[in-house]
Formats: C-alpha cells, sequence, structure tokens
C-alpha cells in the first residue's frame, strides 16, 4: 500500500490552498520533492506537477472541474412529455419509456431541474 492517499478526481476535493502553500513553502525553502511528499502524503508526481504548473502559468489554485453534461440533456422534451401525457408513472416506468441506461436518482434529479412534479396514485 502507498503511503499517500490515492486521489480519484471524480471522488475527491482537490486539495487545499493550505496545503499547497505549504507545499510551495518547504520545497522554495529547498527541501526535496520526495520529503515534502512524504509529510503533507501526497504524491511526488503531485509536487512537481503543482511545482510546473506555477513556473509555467503562475496559478497555484486548483483547476476548477468542468460541468459534467447531464446525462438526460438530449431527452427533456420526451420526459416534459410523458410526465405531461400520464403524470403517475414511476421512475422505473419514465426510465424504461426514454430508453436510456441511467439509475433512478437521474431521472428524478432531471425532473427536479425541469420542475415537473410527478405524483404516483394510490
Amino acid at each position: 500500500m502507498s503511503a499517500f492517499p490515492v486521489r480519484l478526481d471524480d471522488q475527491m476535493k482537490a486539495y487545499s490552498q493550505d496545503l499547497r502553500e505549504r507545499v510551495f513553502a518547504d520545497r522554495d525553502a529547498g527541501e526535496p520533492t520526495a520529503a515534502v511528499a512524504r509529510r503533507y502524503r501526497v504524491s511526488p508526481a503531485w509536487v512537481r506537477r503543482l511545482m510546473q504548473r506555477r513556473r509555467e502559468t503562475g496559478e497555484i489554485a486548483p483547476r476548477p472541474k468542468p460541468p459534467r453534461p447531464a446525462k438526460l440533456a438530449p431527452h427533456r422534451d420526451r420526459l416534459r412529455a410523458l410526465v405531461a401525457e400520464k403524470s403517475d408513472r414511476t421512475l422505473a416506468e419514465l426510465r424504461d419509456l426514454l430508453g436510456v441506461d441511467c439509475c433512478l436518482a437521474t431521472i428524478h434529479n432531471e425532473l427536479r431541474r425541469l420542475r415537473l412534479s410527478f405524483k404516483k396514485s394510490r
């Protein structure tokens, strides 16, 4: 097992600005990359990339994450029509009628985004 945490971009937040500044301070003081990486439990490659980015662009803040395109964006009109046609369809029924491979939460979130109410009749 490695000495530093594994970063998965979709699951973890960017390293804090405070951590970045401490890494820069230690590297600027002449401490080796490997020692800085061990101290702050980050990968040596991240320290090198951070230093390179500051050298090339002057930026030290985390890059903003690009927005993820909505999976159901191409299906919005059809979703509106399905709810207007019969408002008591379940999320699973809507997903099946759309023919999209996604979880029910995705359908629910898109309905909220579109401000469409759907009610299950008892």
